[in-house]
């Protein structure tokens, strides 16, 4: 069975994190471990691949990074969670569509933990609580392996969410855990998250389909 090493790295600046991911993918073998790493980032914004400028509303002294990574604009800040997946998708014989449903899923079954019922989105990825965005996906593949991963509000500031249009879309609310009346803390919620998303990679893929109705 293939294992996967959690890793708990606190809070680090994002562009430190990115370029550990990027050092971590391009110099992994066949031997190398999964790993996942859970961790915080100070106020950032950041920029997808095909990020459009105009999708930051107004200027801001909170940073904006072009990264990667695919999708639009997001913020992460203090009191969000973030899950970073290095995974070998050819060893885990693990389609790019696959994986984003295991992501989706393992949110949507932390919240389920909780008495929230949550649903993804095959037109906007991410997972949402009654049309309000919950989790950021973005992944990027190189060599047959990813990095980046989930982003999940857990009790942060959604202050700086208003200066974008989240993800690309205009007027997207967002929302967080502490608003739903989850009280657990935020390591308390990575760590679940983590075993949430472990759980899904244990899943075959033939049941990608039926995990969650959509």
């Amino acid at each position: 069975m293939l294992t996967v090493t959690v890793k708990n790295m606190g809070v680090v600046e994002y562009l430190t994190t990115w370029q550990a991911m990027k050092e971590f993918t391009a110099q992994r073998t066949r031997e190398t471990p999964d790993e996942i790493w859970l961790l915080e980032h100070p106020s950032v914004y950041t920029q997808g691949i095909a990020g459009k400028p105009e999708h930051l509303l107004f200027p801001s002294q909170i940073p904006v990074i072009r990264t990667d990574r695919g999708g639009q604009i997001t913020y992460h800040g203090p009191g969000q969670v973030i899950l970073y997946l290095l995974l070998d998708l050819h060893r885990r014989q693990l389609y790019i569509r696959q994986l984003v449903r295991k992501m989706e899923g393992a949110v949507i079954d932390l919240l389920d933990e909780y008495g929230v019922v949550a649903q993804g989105s095959e037109e906007a990825p991410g997972v949402y609580v009654n049309g309000a965005k919950i989790a950021s996906l973005g992944l990027k593949i190189r060599r047959g392996a990813c990095y980046h991963g989930i982003a999940f509000n857990a009790d942060m500031d959604l202050a700086p969410f208003t200066a974008i249009n989240p993800c690309g879309y205009h007027g997207l609310r967002v929302t967080q855990a502490k608003e739903l009346g989850i009280t657990d803390g935020k390591e308390i919620l990575a760590g679940k998250l983590a075993q949430h998303f472990i759980a899904q990679l244990t899943q075959y893929t033939t049941k990608d389909s039926h995990s969650h109705d959509r």
